[in-house]
């Protein structure tokens, strides 16, 4: 996808523009790739968002362009992986929370697994399809998607980026963020509806 794409539309409206599409990330120990079926948007003037009080060292990539891959931790030890939007200076991206895998399953599988076991987690020996990327930790994980390697990259030339999707015949089911706090009634929340490796049933939508 040109870098045009990103800087076409306001945040909200490119969460929603990114269903359907594909991520895709070429590494060393092969090619992953699954396609976005739930997003969440974060605004300058949203209290979720992190760009909301003031402009930090672990911020500053939301400032940066629009295409621009934003990663950052949450809990000491999950990576959550974003795309920065609307104009550079303004503090925007989109949260990618869910994919449905569609190349390289096997060492999704292999990650997976590693990480848990980095994290004295105990998962099944096969972790089904359904659940390798349902949820932004976990397609990090699976897509081997890391904070120092990618974040600040620009998706036009970094080893992870998005192509086009083969079909947009969906319905996008909007409702409210998951797992915040502040700004929780906002309908920021974007996913494709029914599809099974969305991460979780939305509890309102419109």
């Amino acid at each position: 996808m040109p870098l045009s794409f990103y800087e076409s539309f306001d945040t909200c409206t490119l969460a929603q523009k990114l269903l359907g599409c594909e991520l895709v990330h070429d590494s060393p120990a092969g090619r992953t790739s699954g396609i976005i079926v739930e997003t969440e948007a974060y605004l300058q003037d949203d209290p979720a968002c992190h760009a909301y009080q003031k402009r930090t060292a672990r911020t500053e990539p939301m400032y940066a362009a629009a295409g621009t891959i934003y990663v950052y931790l949450i809990y000491g030890m999950y990576q959550c992986v974003n795309m920065v939007s609307n104009e550079a200076g303004c503090g925007e991206a989109v949260l990618i929370r869910s994919l449905q895998p569609v190349e390289g399953t096997e060492l999704m599988q292999l990650r997976r697994q590693s990480s848990r076991k980095i994290h004295n987690e105990s998962l099944p020996k096969v972790i089904s399809l359904k659940e390798l990327c349902r949820g932004p930790g976990k397609l990090v994980q699976a897509m081997g998607i890391d904070r120092s390697l990618h974040n600040g990259q620009s998706l036009a030339t970094s080893s992870l980026y998005i192509i086009p999707g083969s079909s947009d015949t969906f319905e996008v089911e909007i409702s409210k963020r998951i797992g915040i706090t502040q700004g929780a009634d906002f309908l920021y929340r974007y996913a494709i509806k029914n599809n099974p490796y969305v991460s979780r049933s939305p509890a309102k939508t419109r």
